[in-house]
C-alpha cells in the first residue's frame, strides 16, 4: 500500500484527462491511471468533430422498424456480431424502448448542458498549453442527396431546433460553392455553424493535455485496474496488479470499460460498447476542406493534418472481439462521395464508445460510495462533451454546486 493522491482518476481519455487537469487547477494532488497511455482509446479514433448540435440520440421513433433491414443488409450504418446477440438483448430492449418522442426530447434536454459551448470549453481547457494548436472553429456540413432526403430526416432537425440550435441551408450551386469536393450526388447541405469546431488529431490533442498535466506535477500511471480496496465499508484505494494506490476520492472515467470497473462495487450499469470504426486516407489531394456528415451512410468526414478521416457506423459486438471487414469496407466506401480525391496510403481503426441504454452520460457521486464519482457514457459525443464533463465533475468533487439539475446523470437512475 502506497500513500497516494487526493484524487485518483481511472481512465485517460478526454473525459479523464479533462477532469485531472481541472482538479489539478483547483490545487488538488491528482493521479491519472489507465491500462494504456493517455489518448489511446476512443479519444484516439473518433471523428474529431465538436458538435453542440448532436443532441439527437440514435434511437428515435421509427428506428425499431428500420433496424432489422439495416442489420440484414450488412452494409451499414448498423452492424451486429450475431453470436453476441443473447448477451446484448437485455440492454438492447432498454435501448430501443427509449426511442419514443418523449424520451428523445428528455435525452436531448439532458445532453444540451453537457455538449453546449463545446468549442469554448475546449479552448478554456487547452488554454496556455500546446494542445491549443489542435482546436479549430469550423462548421459541420450535413450533406444530403436532395431536399427530400433532408425533409425525411426532419424529426432530428426538429429536436435540434427545440434545443435552440439553428442551421443554414444550401442547394444546387450553393453546395458546390460551399464544399467543391463533394460529388454531384449531394445536392443539399444543412450547415451547423455557430459554436462548432474540430480537433485536428484528437489522440494527439489528449496526449498534449496529459503532458501539460504531468508537467504541472500530476502523476500518470500506466497500469490495468484489478479491483478496489475497502476499509470500514469505505473505498480507500484501487489495485493495479500487485500495487494499490490509496486516494481520498476516486473518479471512474474509463469509457466503455466503466461498467466492468464499477461491477465490484455492486453496480449493474446498463452500458454497452457501441463499436466505432475509422479509415484514414493519407496525403490526400482534392479532398474536403471542411467537416462533413454524409447523411445517407452516417459517416463523419474530417480533414486533418496529412489525412482525411472517415469515421462512424454503429456495431454491437462487445468489448473483446476484434474488428470485422464489413464495417471497415462501409467506412472506406465514404471516399466515393469525393470523386476527385486521391491519396497515397490508408490506415484503419476500431474503438469502443460507451453507450448507456438511455444515451445519457453518468456524472456524479455513487450514492452507496460517496467518495467514488463517475464521468462516462457519452455515446457519440465523448469528445464534444469531454471538456465540460471534466470541469463539471471536478466542481462536484471540489464541493461546488452546478447551476443546473444533475438528476438525469445519476449512476443509480
Amino acid at each position: 500500500m502506497t500513500e497516494g493522491p487526493e484524487v485518483l482518476v481511472i481512465g485517460a481519455g478526454i473525459v479523464g484527462v479533462s477532469a485531472a487537469l481541472n482538479l489539478q487547477r483547483r490545487g488538488l494532488r491528482v493521479t491519472l491511471a489507465d491500462r494504456r497511455a493517455p489518448g489511446e482509446g476512443a479519444s484516439f479514433g473518433n471523428a474529431g468533430i465538436l458538435v453542440p448540435g448532436a443532441v439527437t440520440p440514435v434511437p428515435v421513433p421509427g428506428l425499431l422498424g428500420k433496424a432489422p433491414g439495416m442489420l440484414l443488409r450488412g452494409k451499414g450504418p448498423l452492424f451486429l456480431r450475431w453470436p453476441y446477440l443473447p448477451v446484448l438483448l437485455p440492454w438492447l430492449a432498454r435501448y430501443l424502448a427509449n426511442g419514443t418522442d418523449r424520451n428523445v426530447r428528455r435525452i436531448a434536454a439532458a445532453l444540451t448542458p453537457i455538449i453546449g459551448d463545446s468549442l469554448e470549453e475546449h479552448r478554456a481547457l487547452a488554454r496556455g498549453t500546446p494542445a491549443e494548436a489542435h482546436i479549430r472553429a469550423q462548421p459541420y456540413l450535413f450533406a444530403y442527396r436532395d431536399r427530400a432526403a433532408f425533409d425525411a430526416d426532419g424529426y432530428s432537425w426538429a429536436i435540434r431546433r427545440a434545443q435552440g440550435i439553428g442551421w443554414r441551408e444550401y442547394e444546387g450551386d450553393g453546395v458546390r460553392a460551399l464544399e467543391p469536393s463533394l460529388g454531384p450526388d449531394y445536392r443539399f447541405i444543412a450547415a451547423l455553424e455557430a459554436g462548432h469546431g474540430m480537433i485536428d488529431g484528437p489522440g494527439d490533442y489528449v496526449k498534449a493535455l496529459a503532458r501539460s498535466f504531468a508537467a504541472a506535477g500530476g502523476d500518470i500511471l500506466e497500469a490495468a485496474f484489478t479491483g478496489f480496496e475497502h476499509a470500514g465499508g469505505r473505498v480507500e484505494g484501487v489495485r493495479f496488479g500487485d500495487r494499490t494506490v490509496r486516494a481520498e476520492t476516486i473518479l471512474v472515467a474509463a469509457g466503455a470499460w466503466s461498467a466492468r470497473v464499477l461491477g465490484p462495487l455492486g453496480l449493474r450499469i446498463p452500458l454497452e460498447s457501441e463499436r466505432g470504426y475509422h479509415a484514414e486516407l493519407w496525403e490526400p489531394d482534392g479532398g474536403p476542406a471542411q467537416c462533413v456528415m454524409l447523411s445517407d451512410s452516417k459517416l463523419a468526414v474530417t480533414p486533418m493534418s496529412g489525412r482525411v478521416r472517415f469515421a462512424g457506423l454503429v456495431e454491437f459486438g462487445g468489448l473483446d472481439a476484434g474488428p470485422r471487414r464489413a464495417p471497415l469496407r462501409a467506412v472506406r466506401a465514404g471516399a466515393k462521395a469525393f470523386p476527385g480525391m486521391t491519396w497515397q496510403r490508408e490506415t484503419e481503426w476500431l474503438g469502443h464508445r460507451p453507450a448507456p441504454a438511455d444515451s445519457i452520460p453518468y456524472i456524479g457521486a455513487v450514492p452507496a460510495h460517496p467518495n467514488v464519482y463517475t464521468a462516462f457514457g457519452h455515446h457519440h459525443v465523448g469528445l464534444t462533451g469531454g471538456a465540460r464533463t471534466g470541469r463539471l465533475v471536478a466542481d462536484l468533487i471540489a464541493g461546488a454546486t452546478p447551476n443546473f439539475d444533475m438528476t438525469p446523470y445519476r449512476v443509480d437512475r
